[in-house]
């Protein structure tokens, strides 16, 4: 099997690398986090000038045409410098769901402004009594005429408070928890009846809840046929798993190393504290962790270019994000004890890597609730 990257892609990555290597250190992204949007709108607008918006979309829209694979090296890259733009919310998860949409209109009218940096967007999909389950709705939409009334709260949109449109999951018919009834709407952020309340997550980017009251949306709107929207999902959701997992890997290769250099500088009894050999062995353990991983995402890769089946591949995105919860916990505990007293302080950049990887464990879904949803898919099969 070859895993090595086209030369496409190659390109791809050595661009986002030199990017946070040259334009993104860490004193930057602290005075983005603490500005009042949170994001860097000249860096978007450098994004797109750099072609990055347009990866993972067709060239009928202006776009790269690129695939999961060109997704993924982008969004390691980017968990290097575990930046705060909304690459993923914008582009893989709200750009993804549109590009999986039977609707061309809406794709036609959307996807070029996506590419061009004037659209931000994001899925409003979580409710206060969801948890993970994405069925789990209870937001409405009633037909009125020629469209649908909303109403309803979403949680924790990611980049809500900066999205000039969201794609939000709503009930058109059955019970809360039937995976059928469920559709995606395409809604405004100005639209009349949309109240956004943003706030900051722990790890700097952040969020927002979505209040919908009678909000008028055209059936036009919709991305696909009414209540077939969970099929669109889980067609999207290998994707925006591993582009997110890509992120992760990134975020534990820079932990181990940043720390392994620290051992070479930290003295203690008069010595490098790399030196220690039960040292040696917990970093050893963090590199396996950090290659298991490694190897759980490019198995992921591989299989979502072939002609995998849809369940076999989701019990590789299950497991892969079970793989990430395991081996991120135990890298960023062991980068902070490692680090010592200041790997605890807001300081130091440490932290901030380990609650990025703590946020992406806790998005669509934790290590538990894939490990739970990988051993049903296996028992059945």
């Amino acid at each position: 099997m070859n895993f090595e990257f086209s030369e496409e892609q190659t390109m791809i990555k050595d661009s986002v690398s030199r990017f946070v290597r040259e334009r993104y250190d860490f004193d930057t992204r602290r005075g983005i986090i603490e500005s009042d949007d949170g994001i860097s709108r000249e860096f978007w607008t450098m994004f797109a000038e750099l072609g990055w918006l347009s990866v993972p979309f067709a060239e009928e829209y202006g776009g790269f045409g690129g695939n999961v694979v060109d997704i993924a090296v982008v969004m390691e890259e980017m968990g290097k410098g575990i930046m705060v733009e909304p690459y993923a919310s914008t582009v893989v998860v709200f750009g993804g769901l549109l590009s999986a949409s039977t609707n061309a209109a809406l794709k036609e009218q959307v996807i070029p402004s996506i590419i061009e940096g004037d659209c931000l967007g994001s899925f409003a999909y979580m409710e206060p009594q969801s948890r993970y389950e994405m069925s789990d709705v209870s937001t409405t939409a009633i037909a009125t005429g020629d469209g649908y009334t909303l109403n309803g709260v979403k949680t924790v949109v990611a980049n809500g408070g900066t999205a000039h449109k969201f794609v939000v999951t709503a009930r058109t018919s059955g019970e809360q928890f039937d995976h059928s009834g469920v559709s995606l709407f395409l809604v405004d952020a100005t639209a009349p009846g949309v109240d956004v309340k943003a706030y900051k997550m722990m790890d700097g980017q952040s969020a927002a809840t979505l209040t919908l009251t009678d909000v008028a949306v055209d059936q036009s709107q919709l991305l696909n046929a009414a209540g077939e929207g969970m099929d669109l999902i889980g067609q999207v959701m290998p994707q925006i798993l591993i582009g997110l997992s890509a992120e992760a890997l990134g975020i534990m290769a820079t932990l181990n190393t940043l720390t392994v250099e620290y051992s070479k500088t930290r003295q203690q009894f008069g010595a490098p504290i790399g030196s220690f050999q039960v040292l040696q062995h917990r970093m050893v353990d963090t590199f396996m962790g950090c290659e298991q991983t490694k190897s759980m995402l490019y198995r992921g890769l591989c299989e979502s270019k072939s002609e995998t089946d849809a369940v076999a591949l989701a019990k590789t995105v299950h497991a892969l994000k079970a793989t990430v919860a395991r081996y991120g916990k135990i890298i960023g505990e062991e980068a902070i004890q490692l680090h010592g007293g200041i790997g605890m302080t807001d300081e130091l950049n440490i932290g901030h890597y380990v609650k990025r990887l703590m946020m992406i464990n806790t998005s669509y879904g934790d290590g538990d609730f894939h490990q739970k949803a990988f051993n049903q898919l296996s028992y059945s099969a």
